[in-house]
């Protein structure tokens, strides 16, 4: 029996240890989802807030914890003890109890508001002003254009952002509760239905952020994922002006022959839009007018090769299960009009053309 119980201890014990690593790596700054390594001073203030917060419950777990065990090991029953005597209250201690709490609430309290607040307001209102629309299961994008007022540069699931600059992002949702998230450069705010909400963020450093819907929003929510580019100065204005051209028309015979496709009987112009094409104007899906400079697809799943286009083409939903595509595109739907291998080819050649 000894052994017994000796041997469920020890597996209680590997059970923990093993609990314990996955938590500590899961803590793991290299990780591109880490909240302990950041590079913006919006997650550098939540990351200040957190280990307030995180000594704050170690100081009380360790002093609760030490009194618990002094109180039981002090005052446990011995053998021949008599009955303890009954009292009620001790107001000396029920006092210490109340005051020492507040003192604790009020010093997580204080940094908490401060960072509240200095998160929820731009230092620079009039800076760049970018619009992110969360839908089922992408981000959309929407920059003032470079030239023209009046007009939008809209693009899909890759945020470009010059460095060291405050960008203010108004966030909307098109049809259930998403939620923007940077982990290295900004916490988390929702995309709300008919309603807008603000966030700015501000990166340090140049290169690629994953970005990611933190708000289960239905099947392939894990899959909605998006990538924050961050470029100097220069690059960001370079990049952006190429973003506000239209499509690029490529005389490939066989890029030609899939934008007849795309925007013939493969009908993919009802819900993508391609600046500059006149039949391609659908929004239901992302806008695909630069799809080719685009580092990764079905919304940073995977990256952009033509091998991927292809099998995302062919098979959406074996990449990314729920999307509207697969679900209502007759090319999936009927199977009468499903693609060929040769179109398939035809469309990859005309999507990847535009850059």
């Amino acid at each position: 029996m000894w052994l017994m119980g000796y041997r469920i201890q020890s597996k209680y014990v590997v059970v923990m240890a093993f609990l314990f690593l996955l938590v500590f790596t899961g803590c793991t700054p290299s990780h591109h989802m880490s909240t302990f390594d950041t590079h913006g001073p919006v997650a550098r203030s939540q990351l200040v807030l957190f280990y307030w917060i995180f000594w704050a419950a170690v100081f009380v777990f360790v002093t609760v914890s030490i009194a618990l065990f002094y109180t039981v090991l002090k005052y446990r029953r011995r053998s021949g003890d008599p009955d303890p005597p009954q009292i009620h209250g001790h107001t000396k201690l029920e006092i210490a109890w109340t005051i020492i709490p507040s003192i604790i609430l009020i010093v997580v309290a204080v940094p908490t508001v401060i960072t509240i607040f200095d998160n929820a307001n731009s230092p620079e209102p009039s800076a760049l002003t970018i619009e992110a629309k969360g839908h089922q299961w992408w981000f959309e994008f929407t920059y003032p254009h470079p030239e023209e007022p009046d007009k939008k540069v809209v693009t899909a699931n890759e945020l470009h952002i010059p460095v060291d600059e405050v960008v203010n992002v108004n966030l909307e949702s098109k049809d259930v509760i998403h939620s923007f998230w940077i982990p290295k450069i900004a916490g988390k705010v929702d995309m709300v239905p008919n309603h807008t909400n603000t966030i700015w963020i501000k990166a340090d450093e140049t290169g690629e952020y994953y970005g990611q819907c933190a708000e289960f929003c239905g099947v392939a929510h894990a899959k909605m994922k998006f990538r924050v580019i961050v470029q100097t100065k220069e690059q960001f204005e370079a990049w952006l002006k190429v973003q506000a051209l239209p499509g690029l028309e490529s005389a490939d015979p066989l890029a030609v022959e899939g934008r007849n496709l795309f925007e013939g009987d493969a009908r993919c112009w009802t819900c993508h839009k391609v600046e500059g094409s006149k039949r391609s104007r659908g929004t239901t899906g992302p806008n695909l007018t630069h799809f080719g400079s685009r580092n990764h697809l079905a919304a940073g799943v995977i990256e952009n090769t033509q091998d991927n286009l292809r099998k995302w083409i062919q098979d959406p939903e074996s990449i990314k299960q729920g999307t509207i595509m697969y679900r209502d595109a007759q090319v999936y739907t009927d199977p009468d009009k499903s693609l060929t291998e040769s179109q398939v080819s035809a469309l990859v050649a005309y999507l990847a053309s535009l850059d």
